[in-house]
């Protein structure tokens, strides 16, 4: 069996996430992670010269740990844009959406998606994203050198959840640039800016595959209410219900095919990411 691939790489948004940090990976909660990345001081920054959200690289650092961040500022909207898939309506290209995307993976329990906070960087609102920690590549690097997984069905896994997490959130940009692989072979989404679309309808219902048993459990747990509590700053009210539509969609897909097919063909278990 091949490994999967989400989508085409239609637009390489690079490595952003690829170096080590300054002072290697400091074991912190996620919480942890979030205050630093809220309270740290910047003490450098770089542009990224890929991408087309003319992001940054910046090194932060509190005084006890050093590592670096993704800054993104993007914030566009526009009722029509030509973009590589054709043209899109109501066209928005966020930096909220990152940190949407961030807690959405929280409530979703897949540790997944780094943790991103919304800070004010140079006067600018921005959203401040952990860099991805023991980075070994990206899946567009793995494609091209045909470096196989050492557990396919492990991968293939992770990568249905890829896929449904991408279908919940009608991401227009996933590509195979900011799929991030680290050292044990776990993968990280990035770049959410792209996502998070008022349609309720799935982008392609044919990636739907398989789903992990616990995250259609939390699936079903989503609602208006526990979404505006925690993404009600980042997301419109439109698009918290397109994506409750979307969710509806997906969860009867699922249930669908497992009254067909059965639950050992549509649902898996994966253990924790710590």
């Amino acid at each position: 069996m091949r490994p999967i691939s989400s989508l085409l790489a239609l637009a390489v948004f690079p490595a952003v996430l690829l170096a080590q940090s300054e002072a290697g990976a400091p074991k912190l909660s996620l919480t942890e992670k979030e205050d630093f990345l809220r309270n740290a001081k910047v003490v450098n920054t770089k542009d990224l010269s890929v991408g087309v959200t003319n992001s940054k690289k910046a090194i932060l650092d509190d005084g006890k740990v050093k590592h670096d961040a993704h800054i993104q500022t993007v914030e566009v909207a526009k009722a029509s844009y030509q973009t590589q898939r054709g043209t899109e309506l109501n066209f928005r290209d966020s930096y909220k959406y990152n940190m949407a995307a961030y807690e959405l993976d929280k409530m979703l329990d897949l540790n997944m998606t780094p943790p991103s906070v919304d800070r004010k960087i140079g006067g600018q609102s921005a959203a401040v994203t952990w860099w991805v920690d023991d980075t070994m590549m990206t899946e567009l690097d793995r494609t091209r050198k045909s470096t196989q997984p050492p557990d396919l069905d492990a991968w293939n896994k992770q990568m249905y959840v890829v896929r449904v997490f991408d279908q919940l959130i009608f991401n227009t940009d996933r590509n195979l640039g900011n799929l991030v692989i680290d050292k044990d072979w776990r993968i990280w989404m990035i770049d959410h800016t792209r996502a998070f679309r008022m349609m309720k309808k799935l982008e392609n219902p044919k990636n739907l595959v398989q789903c992990e048993r616990k995250l259609l459990g939390k699936l079903k747990e989503l609602n208006k209410d526990n979404l505006k509590q925690r993404v009600g700053k980042y997301l419109t009210g439109m698009e918290i219900d397109g994506l409750l539509g979307r969710r509806d969609l997906i969860v009867k897909l699922f249930e669908s095919e497992i009254a067909s097919k059965g639950e050992a063909a549509v649902l898996y278990d994966l253990p924790p990411r710590g």
